[in-house]
């Protein structure tokens, strides 16, 4: 038996069970063995109700009583009082109905979860609850102090019990598992097998074997990321590109022609460019700055020394909105040198089109801005060599391959800009061998934007602030998740708000902006907004990226949290950009205690902290981004833990200085890093 051989072959494994684990995508001896626990209850920690302390809690009880009441449209409570027989204690669950008929029957079961002081009593909140047949059987269990349990997602039916029947059939092949890693760094960096590894986080019998394995699957996830990164620029470098001479003296017309100085960051990160592009292989660079850091400049300065080479240049922005503000802002800050700059996007038709693709095909047009019309086959440059990528982040690896591929000779220079920052810990894991540029400080004379959580009771002080600001000639931008009304009436709705706003500030101008809307009804409504030709604008979040409105003072964004602190510093960045105090409303879709991203982004202004704060509360494949061909999926690292990433990148350049087993792992490389490479990579 191996790792390819069905599960149909493991003694035990009927036809009934083998269907249970096919549902739920198992269906090989390897698929079972990396299927890993979904969480480990430490039996050490239990404890009885007479000894109960606020904290992290696993106890043994029954519900003496159990109930569920819906307060709402789409949400219910269910409250339970549990009992060992003598001490009680309440349970309470949001919108898990099926717990009542799960609790009913007064069967004891093991509840683990947070014990704390709510709603003025002490209470667990959301425990999960464990049936006594998904643990260990009797046989290896008695749920006593000191047994740590894995308990794995109940997928398709397919209960703990039977995973664990199943895996201790296959623990004579775990013992004999190859290893994955050099074994040059499992000796260097005293690490368990693989083999090891696997038996253990499968079965642990101590604590002390459970950390072993975890430790050693943790490095193992973060070494071949950094592995990845470095693999990737070894590859670039590899590559022929375009050598740039750097045009200074353009490049000093440009900046003094600039009504505002450069900030120290911008004339940083438009040196190193300059110099990456002097180099015979093809740059490689992200460029990341807060929002209104000025990475729009810097992308202009590099675009200036590209042309001024000979070269044309291709700016691709995620959506048509920002691609013509893209546009407008090259044309205006590239006009003194009489730069020809081009925007093709799917409204651009007939014979319009056709003269911009003769145009840039004769080398007519030096800058084409544009969406992923760009990428289409009739779109040809004459010599392309700088492509510019903004908000990165958002495309996929085959999409940004494709405009990379408009250049016929060789590899063009790729700058790729992102406004999200990254935090240190995932870009020295993802980025670490990448060139990245920081553009660090804001503009002279911008003010952070004041902040404030607002509960649906209490919005009358924002009303009133609207208003005022808005009879002081500014403007307002009011965000809402959803268009059309749902199930859920908690969740506010461009339509129905738009009723409400004309009802509730009536003689203001008022217009609305979603993703449903036609590509030219979106631009003009933004034109209009711009134009002053309204108050607010009402908008579902297709403004969260690049649209600089400089008039817009206030921004309310309601069901606040229902939006992640990413995205909501995103939001935020749409106001202050004019001089002046700006506000930022974050309304809360109850009168509930807002939840920690929120307030941590009331009283932090600085997108790079924030981006740390993000990757603590929701781990980095939603930070990353979803456009991707592959997520970031870490069973075991934390991506946020320095140490281990200072231990796995000193191992990696170990190995690379050790030729010869660099060679040997190259040749025998794991599926996982071929994933981690297309991940990693900018072009």
């Amino acid at each position: 038996m191996n790792l390819n051989s069905s599960l149909g072959l493991v003694k035990g494994v009927g036809e009934k069970t083998l269907e249970k684990f096919e549902n739920a995508n198992l269906r090989t001896v390897g698929d079972l063995l990396d299927f890993f626990p979904r969480k480990y209850e430490d039996f050490a920690s239990l404890t009885s109700l007479n000894e109960i302390k606020p904290g992290k809690v696993l106890f043994k009880a029954y519900a003496e009583k159990v109930s569920m009441r819906r307060v709402r449209r789409g949400m219910t409570i269910t409250e339970a009082i549990l009992t060992d027989g003598k001490e009680k204690i309440k349970a309470i669950w949001f919108n898990q109905p099926y717990r009542v008929k799960q609790l009913q029957d007064e069967n004891e079961f093991y509840f683990s979860g947070k014990f704390e002081f709510n709603y003025n009593r002490y209470q667990i909140t959301n425990p999960s609850v464990m049936k006594r047949e998904e643990l260990p059987n009797k046989t290896n269990f008695e749920g006593e102090t000191g047994e740590i349990v894995p308990i794995y997602h109940q997928k398709k039916g397919l209960k703990t019990d039977i995973i664990r029947k199943t895996l201790a059939e296959l623990k004579p092949l775990m013992k004999i598992l190859p290893e994955t890693l050099p074994e040059i760094i499992v000796r260097k960096e005293k690490l368990i097998s693989r083999a090891q590894a696997i038996e253990w986080v499968h079965f642990p019998e101590s604590g002390k074997q459970f950390d072993l394995a975890i430790k050693r699957l943790a490095f193992e996830e973060i070494f071949e990321l950094i592995l990845a990164s470095k693999l990737n620029k070894i590859e670039n470098e590899q590559l022929r590109g375009y050598v740039f001479e750097p045009r200074i003296q353009d490049v000093k017309k440009f900046v003094e022609k600039l009504p505002f100085d450069l900030t120290p960051s911008q004339r940083l990160a438009s040196w190193e460019i300059i110099q990456n592009m002097k180099q015979d292989f093809p740059m490689n660079r992200l460029l990341q700055g807060d929002v209104g850091s000025g990475k729009t400049t810097v992308a202009a300065i590099s675009a200036l020394n590209a042309i001024k080479n000979g070269f044309q240049v291709a700016v691709f922005a995620p959506t048509e909105i920002l691609a013509f503000q893209l546009a407008e802002n090259f044309s205006k800050t590239l006009s003194w040198a009489n730069i020809s700059v081009g925007f093709l996007s799917g409204k651009v038709k007939g014979k319009q089109r056709e003269n911009l693709y003769q145009n840039l095909k004769n080398d007519e047009i030096d800058v084409l801005v544009g969406t992923s019309a760009i990428i289409q086959d009739k779109v040809e440059f004459s010599k392309l060599g700088l492509v510019i990528i903004d908000e990165q982040h958002r495309f996929g690896v085959a999409q940004r391959q494709k405009i990379l591929e408009k250049s016929h000779q060789k590899m063009p220079h790729l700058l790729a800009m992102t406004a999200t920052p990254i935090p240190r810990s995932l870009q020295l894991t993802l980025f670490g061998d990448l060139s990245v540029s920081i553009l660090k400080e804001k503009p002279a004379g911008r003010k952070p934007v004041k902040t404030e959580i607002i509960s649906p009771a209490s919005r009358a002080p924002m009303n009133s602030k609207i208003k005022t600001e808005i009879s002081n000639g500014r403007q307002v931008f009011i965000i809402v998740p959803a268009i059309q009304e749902g199930k859920n009436e908690e969740i506010k709705n461009v339509e129905t708000e738009f009723k409400r706003l004309k009802r509730d500030y009536k003689g203001l101008r008022i217009l609305q902006l979603h993703g449903k809307m036609k590509s030219e009804e979106k631009e003009q409504v933004m034109t209009d907004f711009l134009a002053k030709k309204a108050d607010i604008l009402l908008s579902t979040t297709v403004i969260e990226v690049g649209v600089d409105i400089p008039n817009a003072s206030v921004i309310v964004i309601e069901n606040a949290d229902r939006f992640g602190l990413a995205q909501l510093h995103q939001l935020r960045g749409r106001v202050g950009r004019g001089g002046g105090d700006a506000f930022c409303y974050l309304v809360m879709s109850s009168n509930a205690k807002p939840p920690q991203r929120l307030q941590e982004i009331s009283k932090i202004d600085d997108g790079f902290i924030l981006a740390e704060k993000d990757l603590e509360l929701r781990g980095a494949g939603e930070i990353y981004g979803k456009a991707q061909s592959g997520e970031i999926n870490l069973e075991f690292a934390n991506i946020g833990d320095t140490q281990i990433i200072s231990q796995a990148q000193s191992a990696v350049d170990f190995l690379f200085e050790n030729k010869e087993e660099w060679k040997k792992y190259l040749n025998n490389r794991p599926k996982t890093l071929e994933k981690y490479q297309r991940l990693t990579l900018l072009n």
